[in-house]
């Protein structure tokens, strides 16, 4: 009979790299190499207000089963905002704080939150993880691909809804077939926001992989952090963080560079796996109008189209994307909360809440820049 054991590890060190990611279904953000990057650099870890609570099931000491959780004593970074939760938990004098969070830091990305093969090894990570949650307020799965919200709705937790904006890859020769399928008046204003950003004297160059060197990635840290100094934010993550990730995990990583002559001035990062892109940090030294938009969509869109990709996703919210090429889709959260009368009045609220991203939803699709529909156009 086979031994099993349930345990909480702080750090994936004693996890075997090809044991975590024979799971993670080639996903890159729960990879082994990026949730490490993130803990061990100190970007996701107690100090920060990210715990981290990695739980995993052994079968005859192999990696079964495992779930990224984190113990959380905020609720920054998330990109699921519970801030009226955690407000109505105060006035109600309950302690929201610490929550269970299962979720990859600070990225607004869809996929795999139940990392198993089987379902009775997902249900036994449900079961863990709602045993440790009720030491704290709540669990949150923040971000899960539709298989897991469909597995985690079956098992009692609340969905909730919300609205990104991702580019479908409708099979288009390259972006000159993408911009043939919008409407007159996007092509125009997409091919005269291009224009003004070569007549500023930049040109964009996209390093990959092993091509992004140490000063590449210094510089981009240096634009990242001035993104958020601009939003009066510190940033959440660190040089340290990027050079371990372009060390770990190259092939994944795409740099977008904005150069003056020979003086770079910005620049973006994208993750790429087998079948989407991800555009995820972004900044720039100096304000070039209408360099965002080049360098954090059309740069990604066309090297998706280059790529064959399946789609590329703009990161969290934006309406300014659906202009660009980028359609409204639903995301999900799954939730549970261990207080039996505020989880009746968040339930809901969310439910309230959904009707309201429905139609959200409906309207932006109706403001479609494309002259017809891409085929294949995902709502969810």
């Amino acid at each position: 009979m086979a031994r099993e054991r349930l345990r909480i590890a702080e750090s994936l060190a004693e996890v075997a790299p090809a044991a975590w990611d024979a799971l993670a279904e080639g996903d890159p953000f729960v990879s082994h190499a990026f949730l490490s990057a993130l803990v061990e650099t100190g970007c996701a870890s107690a100090a920060s207000g990210w715990r981290p609570r990695f739980l995993l099931l052994e079968r005859d000491g192999a990696l079964a089963a495992a779930m990224p959780l984190f113990e959380k004593s905020h609720s920054w970074g998330e990109y699921v905002f519970d801030w009226a939760w955690a407000e109505a938990y105060r006035r109600a004098g309950v302690a929201y704080y610490p929550k269970l969070v299962c979720a990859v830091p600070f990225t607004p990305v869809a996929g795999p939150r139940l990392l198993a093969r089987e379902p009775a090894d997902r249900a036994r990570l449900i079961e863990a993880a709602l045993e440790l949650a009720r030491a704290a307020s709540s669990l949150h799965v923040l971000f899960p691909h539709a298989p897991d919200a469909a597995f985690l709705e079956a098992r009692g937790l609340m969905l909730r809804r919300a609205v990104q904006f991702h580019w479908t890859n409708a099979g288009y020769a390259d972006f000159d077939d993408f911009l043939a399928r919008l409407t007159a008046h996007r092509r125009k204003v997409i091919r005269q926001e291009r224009r003004r950003v070569r007549e500023a004297g930049v040109r964009l160059r996209r390093l990959r992989g092993q091509e992004i060197e140490r000063a590449h990635w210094a510089f981009f840290a240096r634009c990242y952090r001035r993104t958020y100094a601009e939003r009066g934010m510190r940033p959440y993550l660190n040089l340290e963080f990027f050079l371990r990730i372009g060390a770990t995990m190259p092939a994944q990583l795409v740099l977008v560079l904005a150069e003056r002559g020979a003086q770079p001035i910005g620049c973006a990062l994208f993750v790429e796996s087998a079948n989407a892109l991800y555009g995820r940090y972004w900044g720039a030294l100096e304000p070039v109008p209408l360099l965002h938009f080049e360098c954090c969509y059309y740069q990604g869109i066309e090297y998706a189209i280059e790529r064959r990709l399946a789609r590329f996703e703009g990161g969290a919210q934006g309406v300014h994307k659906l202009a660009r090429g980028l359609l409204p889709v639903e995301t999900v959260s799954a939730h549970w909360l261990a207080h039996p009368r505020l989880a009746r009045a968040i339930e809901a609220a969310v439910a309230r809440e959904r009707a309201e991203v429905e139609r959200c939803v409906d309207e932006l699709a109706e403001r479609s820049p494309f002259r017809a529909p891409p085929e294949g156009t995902p709502r969810l």
